[in-house]
């Protein structure tokens, strides 16, 4: 946990006088559920029946042998309901929100994982739904926002500044401003104010018990973890059992980009700043003002990093790397020719670099890569890259169809 709100320094709660209260009220109510059982009941219920868990850890056989150095895992959260490792943190805050007598949730998305998996639990725990996303990611990520329209979420496309995940969360901080009362936000990784980033990594710290409980049953340890890293909640979720374990690397990754234009803090020297009510590392200039970013993965595509993650590459507990968007469709290529796995392009970032690292290792180690999501969502970009002439074709045929 934070040491009051803070990890070395990173962290706290920067935020208007009329959000103070709120925060305060959600920070009383999580520090009660943690010490809840009849919560934490709650919450592994709907885990196992509505979300699936435990979610498999998969020994990635052939690639293990066409990479001819480690021994590869492969958690497959990609398989939990809705497709990500986003629906652990929210399912736990719409059960707090529930708790607190909220009835509104709202939420900001990127690649429209954290979107989907907000609205179908609202529809699942009877909740209404507000989802903010940037007009630029509702572009490049239909299928997700179809699916939660399906769920009967009113999306709200964002057409201020980048038009991406940062100008999302402007939005919805300021409904919720106006509307803290009946409303819950919904942040999606382990950034925002206190008590976000604690809250949100509980929430997803299942995954790195469930990784850490799996290889116990074959008596492994893993040598290697690897993670794509945006804002962060997948990586600290899946990191989290292994922190204070210096026998285990952990590796995050970031968005490279295309070479110019990119989303890597700690790689891509970001400076500390004040940003969305907290403290960490962004991509700005020497005016303090947010540099645009670019990933092929709309879910990195964020120019901050979570605190806890900012001050954990600070200290060298986390390495970090970068992959571009050409070595990520190359690990999306990779993993779905020799496993049978599509990976979405955010955990294909991690993937590259798992690629690379498992041929450098010995036999004789562990590798294990977090698959946070599956592919099916970058549906419309990597069916273009893969064979752009037959997609423009198909579409060009529904087109017709549809005006028929």
């Amino acid at each position: 946990m934070s040491e009051q709100g803070y990890f070395s320094g990173l962290g706290g709660k920067y935020v208007p006088e009329v959000l103070q209260a709120p925060l305060i009220e959600l920070e009383e109510a999580f520090t009660q559920a943690l010490q809840d059982a009849t919560f934490w009941q709650e919450f592994h219920y709907h885990a196992d029946t509505f979300i699936g868990r435990p979610t498999p850890l998969l020994f990635a056989q052939q690639s293990t042998e066409v990479l001819g150095g480690a021994k590869i895992y492969i958690k497959l959260e990609g398989l939990a309901n809705t497709g990500a490792h986003k629906i652990n943190n929210v399912l736990g805050q719409c059960l707090l929100a529930k708790r607190m007598g909220k009835k509104r949730i709202i939420a900001e998305t990127g690649a429209g994982q954290h979107g989907a998996a907000t609205a179908a639990c609202c529809a699942k725990l009877g909740l209404e739904c507000h989802i903010y996303m940037g007009a630029i990611d509702v572009q490049r990520q239909r299928p997700n926002v179809h699916y939660m329209q399906l769920y009967n979420a009113h999306v709200i496309p964002v057409y201020s500044g980048t038009q991406t995940l940062k100008d999302a969360i402007n939005e919805a901080l300021r409904d919720w401003t106006d509307s803290f009362s009946s409303t819950h936000y919904l942040i999606g990784s382990v950034l925002g104010p206190v008590p976000y980033p604690d809250m949100v990594r509980e929430f997803q710290s299942i995954i790195g018990k469930e990784t850490k409980q799996q290889l116990e049953k074959t008596n492994e340890h893993p040598d290697v973890m690897i993670a794509s890293v945006g804002g962060g909640s997948n990586a600290i979720g899946f990191f989290s059992a292994f922190l204070n374990d210096t026998s285990t690397r952990l590796i995050g990754v970031e968005a490279g980009g295309d070479g110019n234009y990119h989303a890597s803090r700690i790689t891509g020297g970001a400076h500390i700043g004040i940003v969305h009510g907290y403290k960490s590392l962004f991509l700005m200039n020497q005016d303090g003002q947010l540099l645009p970013t670019h990933s092929i993965a709309a879910g990195l595509d964020y120019p901050g990093i979570g605190p806890q993650l900012a001050a954990l590459g600070k200290e060298g507990r986390i390495e970090f790397m970068r992959t571009q968007d050409h070595e990520a469709w190359e690990a999306v290529l990779f993993f779905a020719q020799h496993e049978g796995l599509l990976f979405a392009l955010e955990s294909a970032h991690a993937g590259y670099q798992a690629i690379r690292i498992a041929k450098e290792l010995s036999s004789q180690n562990i590798l294990v890569i977090h698959m946070s999501g599956r592919g099916e969502k970058d549906m419309f970009i990597s069916a273009a890259m893969h064979d752009r002439s037959a997609w423009v074709a198909f579409l060009k045929e529904e087109l017709d169809r549809l005006s028929t």
